[in-house]
């Protein structure tokens, strides 16, 4: 019995000091910690895995609609017959969910995309306390706290952290072709400078507050449509745009805001929405406090996330303008218009009736020159090496470029191809040097555009 007696305490102790079998599980290197995840982009970050982010996140999040949404669809991810996700989310819900998000630092990822109205102070105190951050689209939605975003991008360098927006639309397949042609002079000639009344690049996107995504209708918070907390459409969208510009002008180069960007002008006009419209967007039967200064005397709410900048980068004429209606007509869908103004050719996208609502990326030459068609023909070629099966069809005065459907993945597949690029500058330390400045300069853009309208 004397040696029975040690024994059974020895298995005993043994059993207690193994660790847990989550505490063996080692971590993979990147661990995401998602901050009150209010709009639907924060979900779509996660809709494919990563090979080396972590399986659980971290939510901290008041309690309420908002995060059971994001909850829903991280579920119905992680639930789906093809490709499922596999994560676990850990949450936290309290008022104070930011203050202990900063007490506890779980992660080294905060991924931040909801209510805009603290997302520049939350970017900052993330950096502060030693968290990388990618931020959805605005960063910052106001000049006050433009001063705000640019401490951030110096704390970020000084502690060697990485602070990235989620510029979807540099992966959209007709964009990245119209922006190569762009630098083929043979095709493209050389960018116009352009005019006010007849700008050398203009980006029109036109969206709607009703819309499916992943199959089912989008519930919007009634915040999304509160203008300080969402944002204008000058600094909210239009930040797509603006980045656009800069990227397809002037590829891989610094933009120097306060030398190279000039403002001429800039226009915001409201959307109407009716309170039985309010409602189906929302479920929601009255509106909201917050909401009431925008409501006219007919309970009709007025919102403006409209807006036009007109403005030079680098002495090129530029427009962007952002436009949102209710609801899309029957079969249509979001829409993007843009034409770059070349000496040889002008490079157009369209996405109307006649496109069946698709992107369609055209090329309209300035003239019929037989030896111009010929050479620009041999130039598109060397796209065809490097995007196998696109191929031109002649159409009246112009030429269509035909994409193959592989190339076309959908609006939310780009929200991956954005993260495995940050992963990337992440764990290399490759994030190119424009990357930043460029930054600066697009939020310095639609915030300078909102303080220039607002004092009309």
């Amino acid at each position: 019995m004397k040696t029975i007696i040690p024994l059974f305490f020895c298995i005993i102790l043994f059993f207690t000091c193994q660790p847990k079998k989550k505490e063996m599980q080692a971590k993979k290197p990147v661990q995401f910690v998602t901050v009150d995840p209010g709009h639907f982009h924060a979900a779509l970050v996660q809709k494919s895995m990563y090979e080396n982010v972590d399986s659980t996140v971290f939510v901290y999040a008041p309690k309420g609609p908002d995060l059971q949404l994001h909850l829903d669809r991280i579920k119905a991810f992680n639930s789906r017959e093809g490709n499922p996700t596999s994560w676990n989310e850990v949450v936290y819900t309290g008022t104070d969910f930011f203050e202990k998000l900063i007490e506890e630092k779980p992660g080294n990822v905060v991924v931040l995309s909801g209510n805009n109205q603290k997302k520049t102070e939350y970017i900052l105190k993330s950096l502060q306390n030693d968290m990388n951050v990618l931020a959805d689209k605005p960063m910052v939605i106001n000049t006050e706290d433009f001063e705000m975003l640019k401490q951030a991008f110096e704390v970020a360098d000084q502690k060697n952290l990485l602070l990235y927006d989620i510029m979807t639309e540099r992966h959209e397949i007709t964009t990245m072709l119209q922006k190569e042609m762009a630098h083929m002079p043979i095709i493209f000639g050389e960018l116009e400078k352009g005019t006010l009344e007849e700008p050398a690049i203009t980006k029109e996107s036109v969206h709607h507050l009703f819309k499916y995504v992943s199959g089912s209708i989008l519930t919007r918070p009634a915040w999304f449509l509160d203008v300080n907390q969402q944002g204008e459409g000058i600094v909210d969208v239009m930040t797509h745009l603006v980045d656009l510009v800069q990227w397809e002008c002037f590829p891989g180069q610094i933009i120097d805001y306060e030398n190279e960007v000039d403002i001429l002008d800039a226009l915001r006009w409201t959307t109407d929405m009716t309170k039985e419209e309010f409602s189906a967007i929302t479920k929601m039967e009255e509106y909201p406090d917050y909401l009431m200064k925008d409501v006219n005397g007919d309970s009709v709410l007025q919102i403006y996330c409209n807006g036009e900048i007109n403005y030079t980068l680098r002495g090129v004429h530029a427009k962007t303008s952002v436009i949102w209606a209710y609801k899309a007509p029957e079969g249509t869908g979001d829409t993007h218009y843009s034409i770059m103004r070349g000496t040889k050719a002008n490079l157009v996208i369209r996405q109307g009736e006649e496109e069946r609502f698709q992107p369609t990326l055209y090329i309209e030459p300035k003239s019929g020159d037989e030896q111009y068609l010929n050479d620009m023909k041999a130039a598109f070629q060397e796209l065809v090496g490097r995007y196998p099966g696109i191929e031109l069809t002649e159409k009246d005065d112009e030429f269509v470029v035909n994409i193959p459907d592989k190339y076309k993945v959908g609006h939310e597949a780009h929200f991956s191809q954005v993260t495995e690029n940050y992963l990337d500058y992440l764990e290399n330390g490759n994030i190119p040097d424009w990357e930043v400045p460029n930054m600066i300069a697009k939020y310095y853009t639609t915030t300078k555009a909102l303080e220039m309208v607002r004092e009309k």
